[in-house]
């Protein structure tokens, strides 16, 4: 696009490749992320002693922080994202399903926003039947959510939600739905325009997960019909048009056996996964988020898909030691290569995996014309892939792709409970 770029990077970060290639880096402190990336005075001056005009805020830390969005504002620096207030509307749970509800798009059974106690919400969960699924209202990425089956668990189980997520988020409000056993995750990658256009980008898979935290994800899903993909969309969109939104934002909902989908949360920023969207799309989504920001309308159209796209996520993780972290220095580093295949990374031989933040080094994207042959094709780059020093979820991945269960399509977010990884030696690959 011809633009300029300005990395901010913490001291831990100072050899990541980001700050290696952007026009010019600015350090903006240690590697805490409270002294760091959540700082919002650094960034700024970042942004104002470099001429910077706009802010990417990426997928992690202010990404969906309506505080930081509206700081940019007042100095005067475009965030590339939505406004201050949709983020925080999208960012409450409750309001956001209240929201989602009056709008027409189908929502889970449940409380009428968070609840006054954990006796209050035990009276709902009666109501609604059990099993049900506490959620903290300002949570996100499994923190301070628990699932109840049986009524006298309730109150400890709410309670202990409810502490997770005042030390995790700053508020410990929750709310309580029906849980929907055996669902899918399935997302819809949306663009708005903030002038009332929005265009769907249609679905992602991501059902395999663990501990609520992604592992692969895939583009279309297995199990969705263009029937409801439509209606999905449909849905999606509906939600975006009552907010107005504006910039990247994903829909997510779960999905049962029946066909039958209920809103879970919007995300008001671009996702780790979104590579493989712009893989069937044939897009490049961050493109699409700067032109909106930069004031570019869209039209609304029908978007082609084409193919069939699956993208792992590479952790340094030890999957044989419950996936824990693994960071060190990388001494060999060889990504896969050849058509319809790519690597999203920052790291390379030498480089020092610091300890600090998310153990995700690289994203391996494959696109093929079907399931079968992307499944075919991812294996073959896992195969390839050669990362030493650090142990990764590679293997985990390499099994999980033969799966005859995943193969078929035939699985849910509880797959990885029934997953048996078989034992390898513990030696550094």
């Amino acid at each position: 696009m011809g633009l300029k770029t300005v990395a901010v990077y913490s001291t831990a970060d100072r050899d990541s490749l980001h700050v290696r290639f952007a026009d010019e880096a600015v350090c903006i402190g240690p590697p805490a992320g409270k002294d760091s990336y959540l700082r919002f005075d650094r960034i700024i001056a970042a942004a104002e002693v470099t001429g910077a005009d706009a802010i990417h805020p990426g997928y992690g830390f202010l990404a969906e922080n309506a505080d930081f969005s509206a700081i940019c504002q007042d100095h005067d620096i475009k965030f590339i994202g939505p406004a201050p207030e949709t983020i925080r509307l999208m960012g409450d749970k409750s309001l956001a399903k209240d929201t989602m509800s009056a709008a027409g798009v189908p929502v889970v059974p449940g409380s009428d926003g968070v609840v006054s106690s954990a006796q209050e919400g035990a009276r709902i969960a009666e109501e609604i039947g059990y099993p049900v699924i506490v959620k903290a209202s300002a949570g996100g990425g499994g923190r301070g959510m628990r699932m109840v089956e049986k009524p006298k668990d309730f109150v400890s189980l709410f309670n202990t939600a409810s502490n997770e997520a005042l030390a995790g988020f700053g508020s410990g409000e929750c709310y309580v739905e029906k849980f929907v056993s055996g669902p899918r995750h399935v997302e819809i990658q949306l663009l708005g325009d903030g002038k009332g256009n929005v265009l769907s980008f249609g679905e992602r898979e991501c059902s395999i997960q663990r501990r609520h935290q992604k592992l692969l994800e895939e583009s279309p899903s297995p199990v969705v019909s263009a029937e409801l993909r439509a209606q999905m969309s449909d849905a999606a969109i509906k939600g975006a048009k009552a907010v107005n939104y504006e910039g990247a934002a994903t829909v997510e909902f779960l999905l049962d056996d029946q066909g039958n989908f209920y809103f879970m949360e919007m995300n008001t920023r671009i996702q780790v996964e979104h590579p493989v969207t712009e893989e069937v799309a044939d897009c490049d989504l961050v493109e699409y988020q700067i032109r909106v920001a930069q004031g570019e309308g869209i039209s609304e159209r029908e978007i082609k898909l084409e193919g069939h796209a699956i993208e792992c996520r590479i952790n340094a993780e030890n999957p044989f030691k419950n996936f824990s972290p693994s960071p060190g220095t990388i001494t060999a580093f060889h990504p896969p290569g050849g058509h319809g295949v790519r690597v999203d990374t920052h790291v390379y031989t030498g480089y020092k995996i610091p300890p600090h933040y998310d153990s995700m080094i690289a994203k391996l994207i494959v696109r093929a014309r079907t399931r079968e042959l992307a499944i075919q094709k991812m294996i073959r780059a896992l195969d390839e892939f050669v990362v030493e020093g650090v142990h990764t979820t590679i293997p985990f991945h390499q099994q999980l792709l033969r799966d005859d269960r995943f193969r078929r399509g035939e699985f849910d977010t509880r797959f990885l409970e029934s997953f048996t990884l078989e034992e390898k030696n513990d030696e550094l690959s």
